[in-house]
């Protein structure tokens, strides 16, 4: 499997442009040397309007852009963080539009009987046996006739190696033009495809994958002899009405990825919908989304005729396994000392401390830091791959304390975190206890079978107030912790 251009010369501005986004995701994933990406993320200093750091060799400031915290942006950190299968507990139901038909599930891959290059690509990749996810899915997805489907799944779920092996099975190499479209939302997204594509299809060269991206402009009257194209809704729409590169009456499967997102994207859910409109009644529709809220619901209904359903029943996250505290104190100074105290009482193997502003977190991670600690910080203003190389590093266990906003208080699965500390508790816009919010901060720790401790930092009447409403919607005490006492820190650990 080889990535194409279609052999059309690009400016340089352009190749830029598309390369930009293949080395930025190439850089996370593979740790290429001698790139401002891969700088070293230990030493933290701060100015006044923005975070920068110092590599440990050479003192070089590497200034954060802001960055959006969309779900798009989300998305692409969860998949970038998460390059293995995640372990998870939930249980996978499974509706069938026939419900009289049989229902398959696979416990190998061998029992799908791939081509041989396909079975190759999916072991080279790290898969020893199929997810739960594709256990029930690649069966459906694999079946003559093909048969229409919706999921609900999330990063690291193993699902694009689904529908990407779904992709592959179904094209005929032997015929030189387009016969499976995968729309994503974001130029970014595609790339992330495209790569599981060519890994996939590593031992497949007769299939061949082209980009329908911005900054891929073929000259007019191109015929397309790939026959994987993946790319943007509008880009792909242009391609196939605009342009005539695609002819929609040839395609055989349709793969719609990250629904919810597309549809936070003004424009592309019309843009999905006339794509799907101009495809033949016989071709596979496909449509993935992490969530199924209404409108997301109502969307896959409009793309996705007569589907097989599949849905995560989710883990309810409890408190039950997590020890909360809180501690008064009266400035973020006395917050900090208190820090100090914890640390020096108890082991902490690894800790998340959230805080309410960036510049509250640089501060913090700037004090821990010349303390001796070693400190990551995460904030919105990074660049998405920043965000997802220091997630790495604090997984790795190069840094062990992490300070953060509110950018990544979910999708991060860290085993080794036994401590999550709010410096500042987390309200919505209105002041309101943000008790989502909460769950999913402390959740961090509790994980994986293992008690967790969380302590709540109180440093006024407003926050207090807060604190006690949290702990009346929980319905869980939350103690005082007095710092200033070693022996009675000692005992939280216990």
């Amino acid at each position: 499997m080889s990535g194409s251009a279609n052999n059309t010369t690009w400016d340089v501005r352009q190749y830029k442009q598309y390369n930009m986004g293949c080395q930025a995701v190439q850089t996370i994933q593979h740790g290429i040397t001698g790139s401002a990406n891969s700088t070293k993320l230990s030493y933290l200093s701060k100015s006044k309007d923005t975070l920068t750091e110092n590599d440990s060799s050479e003192s070089h400031p590497v200034k954060y852009y802001l960055s959006k915290n969309d779900k798009a942006a989300q998305s692409l950190l969860n998949k970038l963080i998460r390059s293995n299968l995640v372990n998870t507990t939930n249980q996978v139901e499974v509706l069938q539009r026939d419900p009289n038909s049989p229902l398959y599930s696979v416990k190998s891959f061998e029992e799908l009987r791939l081509k041989p290059q396909l079975l190759q690509g999916v072991y080279a990749m790290g898969f020893n046996r199929p997810s739960k996810i594709q256990e029930n899915a690649l069966p459906m997805m694999l079946a003559e006739p093909p048969q229409n489907l919706i999921a609900q799944s999330q990063s690291g779920t193993g699902k694009t190696a689904a529908f990407v092996l779904a992709m592959l099975s179904h094209v005929d190499p032997n015929n030189k033009f387009p016969q499976a479209l995968c729309v994503s939302p974001t130029y970014e997204l595609a790339l992330q495809t495209g790569k599981v594509i060519e890994q996939m299809g590593k031992h497949y060269s007769e299939v061949k994958l082209v980009y329908a991206i911005r900054g891929n402009k073929l000259q007019r009257g191109t015929q397309l002899q790939e026959q994987v194209v993946i790319g943007t809704p509008g880009t792909m729409l242009d391609w196939c009405l605009k342009f005539k590169f695609i002819d929609p009456k040839k395609i055989k499967v349709f793969v719609l990825d990250e629904a919810d997102v597309m549809i936070a994207t003004q424009g592309h859910q019309d843009q999905s919908i006339r794509i799907q409109r101009m495809l033949p009644k016989q071709c596979q529709m496909l449509l993935f989304s992490a969530t199924f809220e209404e409108t997301v619901w109502n969307f896959a209904q409009r793309i996705v005729p007569d589907p097989n359903i599949i849905k995560l029943k989710r883990e309810e996250e409890t408190l039950d396994t997590i020890k909360q505290y809180y501690v008064l104190c009266n400035s973020k100074e006395e917050k900090f000392m208190a820090l100090c105290n914890i640390y020096g009482a108890i082991t902490i193997a690894q800790a998340m401390i959230f805080c309410h502003t960036r510049k509250t977190a640089g501060w913090l991670a700037g004090e821990l830091s010349r303390e001796g600690h070693q400190v990551a910080l995460l904030s919105g203003e990074m660049q998405v791959e920043q965000r997802a190389a220091v997630i790495d590093r604090f997984r790795d266990g190069k840094e062990k304390v992490l300070v953060t906003t509110n950018v990544c208080a979910r999708g991060i699965d860290v085993e080794q975190v036994s401590v999550v500390i709010n410096f500042d508790l987390p309200v919505d816009r209105d002041g309101n206890p943000d008790n989502e919010t909460y769950l999913h901060r402390i959740g961090r720790t509790g994980r994986f079978g293992k008690r967790g401790l969380a302590i709540n930092m109180v440093d006024s009447r407003f926050s207090m107030n807060v604190l006690n409403k949290i702990q009346e919607h929980f319905n869980k005490k939350i103690e005082k912790l007095d710092t200033d006492d070693l022996d009675e820190i000692e005992k939280i650990a216990g």
